[in-house]
């Protein structure tokens, strides 16, 4: 019951696909684990310099012979509006006062960005990885024809139809779509923000029936329910954020894992307070703050570097207010188990599911 096309493409045996939460979750153990337990495990590169990324790996090659996979975000054009970036900077002085947070801020540049996103490919191509994944927009045809040359598979990542039909026409392997439930940051990268958000269970029969290439189930599914659910829209594979993030593996601050098995499902909100991008995670006295100014913060990845400092110096004092708590729509669902214990129960769920289906 459990091969299709994901698992026969991606070498795996069950479709269950670890999200690539960049920022530190997705830690060399996690990324093993998953995928020695049968499933794809992801390294979030998102932020990650080239030596970072090489260094992950290899460490990751030395835990699991399995295939893993790397996810990059695209690099868009985005404008250091110096308004907005004076507006920031005083919203955000006084909890840093309060934070005591001095830490000097270098603002990134697109230039930059794609120097780096250009070096991670050369990364990944070099280092064999086998899949490659992309949040934030469609790389360009030379970068999927490259990849494709180097016997790579190319995941694309939408929130809507019209998204999906793009990735497919670029000539990628296989589409993420990604349901309005999802954690952290939203994929959309055509049209308004806003317009990408559809729930995944319309998301997916609309996008089965447009396009050919597989499709990949991604926002709120915690278990076997959600597994099936998706499987029975027309997914082939699911993506799982949110559950894997509170695993004992998982790099994120066990005071984000705990603000999570505490949380309901209406403390998770949208919020562009943290990044600049439309994200959803749990909300708290910082979101609530730069509420009433959102829509004229600085564009990301800016916004996100203004707030770096303060995010990280929450996580050393325990300020949860002011952590970017990321989580997906279902946090009632979350269980504190390792990867094993976590894919050996969805696993039997699905399996249970089936026989009585």
């Amino acid at each position: 019951m459990w091969s299709n096309r994901i698992t026969r493409l991606f070498k795996i045996h069950y479709p269950i696909i670890q999200a690539p939460m960049a920022g530190g979750p997705t830690t060399t153990e996690l990324v093993a684990a998953v995928s020695n337990e049968g499933g794809l495990g992801m390294i979030g590169a998102g932020y990650m310099s080239t030596d970072q990324l090489r260094n992950q790996i290899r460490d990751s090659k030395t835990l699991t012979d399995k295939p893993f996979g790397i996810n990059l975000f695209v690099p868009n054009p985005y404008n250091a509006d110096s308004g907005k970036l004076s507006l920031a900077s005083s919203l955000l002085k006084p909890i840093k006062e309060k934070l005591q947070v001095g830490e000097e801020i270098v603002l990134p540049t697109f230039e930059q960005d794609l120097i780096t996103f250009e070096e991670q490919l050369t990364i990944i191509i070099e280092e064999r990885i086998p899949i490659c994944s992309f949040t934030f927009g469609i790389p360009s045809p030379e970068v999927i024809r490259k990849l494709k040359e180097n016997s790579i598979v190319v995941i694309g990542t939408a929130t809507t139809v019209e998204e999906a039909i793009m990735i497919e026409k670029a000539g990628m392997d296989a589409v993420v779509v990604q349901g309005a439930e999802a954690g952290g940051h939203r994929g959309t990268f055509y049209g308004q923000e806003d317009q990408g958000l559809i729930g995944l269970m319309s998301l997916i029969p609309q996008a089965f029936d447009a396009v050919e290439i597989p499709l990949i189930a991604a926002g709120g599914i915690m278990d076997g329910r959600g597994i099936m659910a998706a499987k029975c829209l027309g997914a082939m594979g699911v993506q799982m954020g949110t559950a894997f993030l509170v695993c004992k593996e998982s790099g994120a601050n066990t005071l984000h894992k705990e603000a999570i098995m505490e949380a309901t499902e209406d403390r998770v909100v949208l919020t562009k307070a943290f990044s600049g991008k439309m994200a959803r995670g749990l909300k708290n006295s910082f979101i609530e703050t730069m509420r009433r100014t959102e829509e004229e913060l600085p564009d990301y990845p800016l916004q996100n570097e203004l707030t770096k400092a303060i995010r990280k110096s929450a996580a050393v004092k325990g300020a949860t207010d002011y952590m970017s708590l990321w989580s997906g729509q279902s946090p009632r669902l979350a269980k504190k188990l390792t990867v094993r214990e976590l894919m050996n129960k969805i696993i039997l769920e699905v399996e249970t599911l089936h026989s009585k289906l």
